[in-house]
């Protein structure tokens, strides 16, 4: 069973994702945010690499995937960097589940299958490609995915036909991404449409697990979100504290005690 399943069996509510980019906001924070975040109660650490075009990502993590940019972040870099964090995990060997989000363009320019092939060396168990269509990813790309034991994460949202919601959650595994409405990320939310809209993935009766994404800033979305999902997933706000740091440690444990205490 993969680290995200065994998260899932073990965890089944209030399970919190956090959403941090590879090299910001300097060039080598980033094994440090990771350990931070599994030190002071995330439960899955997902980890941005740094594109130029982010179509899914709102002001705040494009900025700071620029800067990323700026600071030198390449996906051979963050290979090098991970490299090792599981033995030095702040729970020893095996650690927190990783997911790497990011777009095609950058993946293919690396060759997808030796990212698959280093992501799964450095430790890594999933991925989120939103721009990976689903007809590709069945056609060429899921036999390669699943030969590096890597797990898939699709993203559905308000507008998702039921008969594709299904869809995507077969081919998912790990769990679904609701996305909470269609903006992008950092965006306010209407939390009364949300509880709708999660309410209906309730009702489809799906196989994997649902995190909801997008407009999660606060104890209060979080717990909202929670309340028909198994979790959520908070990028901006996190992003932005890491913006005003003096201190990594510090600041990911202060932002975390106000969420999931």
């Amino acid at each position: 069973m993969s680290r995200i399943g065994k998260l899932f069996q073990e965890k089944k509510e209030r399970v919190l994702n956090v959403y941090c980019t590879a090299g910001y906001p300097e060039l080598n924070s980033t094994v440090e945010i990771m350990k931070a975040l599994e030190k002071n109660g995330a439960d899955l650490i997902e980890l941005g690499m740094p594109y130029s075009d982010p179509l899914a990502d709102g002001p705040v993590i494009q900025a700071s995937s620029s800067k990323a940019l700026r600071n030198g972040m390449t996906i051979h870099i963050l290979f090098e960097q991970l490299k090792g964090f599981r033995n030095s995990s702040p729970s020893g060997v095996g650690g927190i589940p990783v997911i790497l989000m990011g777009y095609m363009n950058p993946v293919l320019q690396y060759g997808f299958e030796n990212f698959c092939r280093d992501a799964a060396e450095a430790g890594i168990d999933g991925l989120i490609l939103p721009d990976l269509p689903q007809y590709e990813f069945e056609t060429e790309y899921s036999t390669i995915i699943k030969k590096y034991g890597l797990d898939f994460i699709f993203l559905v949202t308000p507008e998702t036909s039921e008969e594709r919601v299904k869809k995507l959650d077969e081919l998912s595994t790990g769990f679904l991404y609701a996305v909470s409405s269609s903006a992008t990320t950092g965006s306010k939310t209407d939390f009364d449409a949300v509880e709708r809209y999660l309410l209906r993935l309730k009702s489809y009766q799906l196989k994997n697990p649902v995190l909801v994404g997008f407009g999660i800033k606060d104890k209060q979305t979080f717990e909202s979100a929670c309340k028909y999902a198994n979790g959520a997933i908070m990028g901006s706000a996190f992003i932005k504290a890491l913006d005003n740091a003096n201190d990594i440690e510090t600041t990911t444990k202060e932002f975390l005690k106000k969420i999931i205490e």
